[in-house]
């Protein structure tokens, strides 16, 4: 089963959306780009450019995600970047619009607002966009 496709991608608020979110630098954490590696006898899935919007690191997320609960490499308020790929279908496929480890955000505006720690830059640039461009990037993120 492959990953979801984006969906509206010429559509023209989408693709201001992604503007927004590579100008405030979401893709600090969320990069979208990757290449796969080579994979022996598994020609179809080596050296594939993949779209997940994350770099698969660990992240300070801050005391508001914390949990205390350190996990293998993570302390209890580091997160791997998840990947946003597929992201815009959550509603569809799970039958709720709630995000985060622990489901505490009811949607992505809240998600993004739950970010601190090595995310606080970029949570002040999202607080400080108008109304309109935040709908924009969100209308961005349930693209993918």
């Amino acid at each position: 089963m492959a990953v979801p496709a984006s969906r509206d991608i010429d559509d023209a608020e989408v693709m201001r959306g992604e503007k927004i979110f590579n100008e405030i630098n979401c893709t600090g954490c969320h990069t979208a780009k990757h290449i796969t590696g080579v994979f022996q006898g598994i020609t179809e899935i080596s050296n594939q450019v993949i779209y997940p919007f994350t770099d698969g690191l660990l992240h300070d997320m801050g005391f508001g995600l914390a949990d205390d609960r350190p996990s293998f490499d993570a302390n209890g308020q580091e997160w791997k970047t998840r990947p946003l790929w597929g992201i815009g279908l959550t509603e569809v496929v799970g039958g709720h619009t709630h995000f985060l480890h622990d489901g505490r955000a009811r949607d992505l505006t809240e998600a993004i607002l739950w970010h601190g720690g090595e995310a606080s830059k970029v949570i002040s640039k999202f607080k400080s966009l108008n109304k309109l461009d935040r709908g924009v990037l969100i209308k961005f993120l349930e693209s993918l």
